[in-house]
């Protein structure tokens, strides 16, 4: 089991987004462990959630250690209006990172990276008044055994792609380096149309 530990993941990071950074072995969900008062960028990682969730009240299953699991607090400067975007925002963004690792990744609008039309990755953000959470989930190191049988969509990982196990720390914060570009891009965008109307 590669590791997320704080002590493995924070000398990788290259920006802002992920700290501060927590780590909990196991939890209901990533996205109930954000508080109101945590700043921007702030990251929880989990090796297992008992409660995880996907698009449309549906269940997102893992194995214990084999995914990345996050969630990423932001608190965009644009409208509100156009915060669903950050959707596709973050989803192109983990497409990004995974094919710089040798994947033939892309997005599946509006939150779905796929490879080959099997889905990877699944993203799940959620608006409250001032603040985004994204919740990111990545099959990273099952086999094929260890993918749910019943899907909407087939299943893959970026073991079974790659045909070797990857180190999850290493890709935690190439996401997170590509999220924060994808982000950044996105709010001067907007920003700039905002400001000039």
């Amino acid at each position: 089991m590669s590791d997320l530990s704080p002590e493995a993941v924070l000398p990788l990071l290259r920006g802002h987004l992920g700290r501060p950074y927590r780590f909990v072995p196991e939890c209901a969900s990533t996205q109930r462990l954000l508080a109101d008062s945590v700043a921007e960028g702030a990251v929880v990682a989990t090796d297992h959630q008992t409660e995880g969730r996907g698009r449309l009240g549906r269940s997102w299953e893992d194995v214990p250690g084999r995914s990345l699991l996050f969630s990423v607090l932001l608190r965009p400067p644009v409208p509100m209006v156009l915060w669903p975007e950050l959707s596709v925002v973050a989803g192109e963004s983990v497409a990004r990172a995974l094919r710089a690792v040798g994947l033939r990744a892309s997005l599946r609008h509006p939150n779905d990276v796929v490879v080959d039309g099997r889905k990877l990755v699944g993203v799940l953000p959620e608006a409250t008044a001032g603040r985004v959470v994204l919740g990111v989930g990545v099959n990273v190191n099952h086999t094929a055994s260890e993918l749910p049988a019943e899907t909407v969509k087939p299943p893959t990982s970026v073991r079974i792609e790659l045909g070797r196990e990857v180190e999850r720390a290493p890709l935690l914060a190439l996401v997170l380096a590509e999220l924060e570009n994808g982000y950044a891009a996105w709010c001067s965008e907007h920003a700039q149309g905002y400001h000039s109307t």
